[in-house]
């Protein structure tokens, strides 16, 4: 199975290992990520503004080479997979959104919606399933209590995004299951962490941190694991030392890779 792959900006810098365990993690699995050629940045947040457009056409670009390869579009990065779904959305069910896109791009054909998104964690719940994943796991990690931090973007708008219960998501609990561990259920897991207020207003930021990990701790937790870059940057600067990770970096321990890359990095 090959997918196009949208990796995103972050992916190529601070968000490296994400990118990397997951791509080691695809192979193990029978699955292969062809990222895009000459892909172009999402722009991070979905623009609200019923009249914009410009921000919108590097997503257009990039799901329209999807079509042309005839491949569902996989991303990994929150943000990345939330604004690249939105905008599909918008190309599938807005005519003068769609319209006026493709008279900007002048496509070889319209661009009308066609591609499927994919979240890296639907393909391993619906195409490859947890089952199999499970079957895959040489080393299982047992005895960890792993929180999943879903965060905002995630599963949200849970009518556009439709990737799991926005409220109730169990998505990445399943996946710990799978790698032989506990999840641990919080009530926070699914609470925006302030991210996007990094620079604006620190104060506010850490206090949505700390609330976020002490809950996760309060519940048992030995570790949390994330999927967005920016919620990573932000809870592991958490002061009670609770360790963050990526989902893909446990997956791929869990599959026996991890240790192996770091004897050849």
């Amino acid at each position: 199975m090959i997918y196009s792959y949208y990796p995103g900006c972050t992916l190529k810098n601070k968000a490296a290992d994400l990118d990397m365990y997951a791509r080691q993690s695809a192979a193990a699995l029978g699955f292969e990520l062809r990222e895009i050629e000459e892909w172009q940045c999402c722009g991070g947040v979905y623009p609200m503004a019923k009249d914009e457009i410009a921000t919108k056409l590097s997503s257009v670009r990039n799901l329209n080479d999807a079509k042309m390869h005839g491949q569902s579009l996989v991303t990994l990065c929150s943000a990345c997979h939330n604004v690249i779904k939105q905008v599909n959305n918008d190309m599938r069910t807005n005519e003068d959104i769609r319209t006026r896109a493709n008279n900007y791009l002048k496509l070889d054909e319209p661009y009308n919606g066609e591609t499927e998104v994919l979240h890296y964690l639907e393909v391993l719940r619906d195409v490859i399933g947890f089952d199999a994943v499970k079957e895959k796991v040489t080393n299982p990690l047992k005895g960890k209590k792993i929180a999943a931090y879903y965060g905002c973007l995630l599963l949200r708008p849970g009518s556009v995004l439709k990737m799991d219960d926005p409220e109730n998501p169990s998505i990445m609990e399943d996946l710990i299951k799978a790698m032989g561990a506990t999840p641990v259920v919080y009530p926070m897991r699914n609470e925006c962490c302030g991210g996007y207020l990094s620079l604006e207003d620190k104060p506010a930021v850490a206090k949505r941190r700390e609330t976020i990990v002490n809950s996760a701790k309060d519940f048992g937790c030995d570790c949390i694991i994330t999927a967005c870059p920016l919620c990573m940057y932000n809870l592991k600067k958490n002061e009670s030392g609770v360790p963050v990770y990526y989902f893909t970096e446990l997956l791929a321990d869990a599959l026996g890779l991890k240790a192996a890359s770091e004897e050849t990095a």
